[in-house]
């Protein structure tokens, strides 16, 4: 990264009286996306690759998810949260990646140029491709518009694994979850390891959203049972949370399970909030910005990858995301992408979104040759449907179930058969 009277930046450190910096590539979000795009580019080219990352140290959720079951799919081990960020840090700056910490991209200067704000003052970044990895954050209880008092003792799972993994504050002693999906039971491990017991996970679907290995292994090992068709109507307490009010939605009937500790979990949404500062086109859908195979998004040079485009998927499936973005950004800065027919990909209940959220003919397969989804209902034998200009041109039944609360995965090659001039793509569902 080249500078202009300026001191070289190095994670963690602070800028004094720079004005201009000049580099490559500039990725913004030091997640696992990020960083292993970043790891990818140093590696396969000589490109000065910036990554930029508002929190005081690079890694993203894994620093502060403190159990294992990372790194499967990426790096083919099982590890934790921390050790897992850790080794992308260490990696990504091996391969000759610089990160900067403790700064935040604030506003586009421009076409190409964003503006950074740090501890050492305001830069502005000259870039020639620019890859969005920002990710996702969970509603906090105030957007999920839940009746009650406001008293202390309600957290997001970022929030409690923040007070506990990073800050060592203990939280209480009896918690109840709402949701039951993998980032429920996550909480459920951490709520273990700071000494509080989880009384139950609440979910208003008919199943828990996870997947049936860990719902198992979650009541036998952990002894924590799920209501499912239940929701929560309010939440007690005035200085400190007494407990919440669900209700069985099959029955209307009512009751009060005593708790000091609310953990909302799941309902996520990109953070998105720098794409549309430019303009970027967002999918209606995800909320995040609508991109096509290679992760390109409508505006030139500006690329988008992980959770920030599909809400929300396991860190090494969001890595290998980044990964693909990664050689896309390669291909676009030494040969050009090819141009052509976008043909939007539309969806009809129960799906609610698919990504990539465009198609065009001639580029290739989007990250592990899938197309992502999200349904809001439980399908058990999934049948879909592909039309476009009202007609059928796929028809294939999926040998695994939709469920909410994770990503449905679907063969890309479902649109092999979509016309580049014709009309929106359309998937359904049975």
């Amino acid at each position: 990264m080249s500078t202009e009277n300026t001191s070289t930046q190095t994670a963690g450190t602070q800028t004094t009286g720079s004005q201009e910096v000049r580099t490559d590539v500039l990725i913004i979000g030091a997640g696992p996306a990020g960083l292993t795009a970043a790891r990818t580019l140093a590696e396969r080219t000589s490109y000065q690759v910036t990554v930029v990352e508002r929190e005081p140290r690079a890694g993203g959720i894994p620093r502060h998810s403190d159990h294992t079951g990372y790194g499967i799919r990426d790096k083919h081990t099982i590890t934790t949260g921390p050790k897992y960020a850790r080794r992308l840090v260490a990696e990504a700056e091996d391969a000759g990646a610089a990160i900067t910490t403790q700064a935040m991209v604030t506003d586009w200067a421009g076409a190409n140029s964003l503006w950074l704000t740090s501890p050492g003052g305001r830069t502005r970044l000259e870039t020639s491709a620019t890859l969005l990895t920002t990710g996702a954050r969970e509603r906090p209880r105030p957007a999920r518009m839940i009746p009650g008092g406001r008293p202390a003792g309600v957290y997001t799972t970022g929030e409690l694994q923040n007070a506990v993994h990073l800050h060592h504050q203990p939280v209480g002693t009896r918690a109840v979850i709402l949701g039951a999906e993998l980032v429920s039971w996550s909480a459920v491990l951490t709520l273990k390891e700071a000494g509080c017991r989880t009384e139950t996970l609440i979910t208003a679907h008919r199943s828990p959203e996870s997947y049936a290995l860990f719902n198992l292994g979650g009541r036998i090992a952990l002894r924590t049972p799920v209501a499912t068709r239940h929701r929560v109507t309010k939440i007690l307490g005035r200085q400190r949370v007494s407990g919440v009010e669900v209700e069985d939605q099959r029955t209307g009937r009512r009751r009060v399970i005593e708790c000091d500790t609310v953990i909302t979990t799941g309902d996520w949404i990109p953070d998105h909030e720098l794409a549309r500062s430019a303009g970027i086109a967002l999918d209606p859908g995800t909320a995040g910005p609508l991109v096509d195979a290679v992760a390109r998004t409508d505006r030139q040079g500006v690329f988008a990858a992980g959770n920030l485009v599909h809400p929300v998927d396991t860190a090494d499936v969001a890595a290998l995301g980044g990964q693909h973005a990664a050689r896309a950004v390669q291909r676009y800065l030494e040969y050009g992408l090819p141009e052509g027919p976008r043909v939007p990909i539309g969806v009809a209940a129960p799906f609610r979104w698919a990504t990539p959220g465009v198609y065009q003919p001639g580029l290739p397969a989007p990250a592990r040759g899938r197309l992502q989804t999200w349904v809001h209902d439980v399908v058990r034998i999934p049948r879909i449907a592909v039309r476009q200009d009202g007609r059928v041109l796929t028809r294939r039944t999926i040998p695994w179930p939709a469920s909410p609360g994770r990503v449905f995965r679907l063969p890309w090659d479902l649109l092999d058969g979509v016309d580049g001039r014709g009309g929106p793509v359309e998937l359904s569902l049975s």
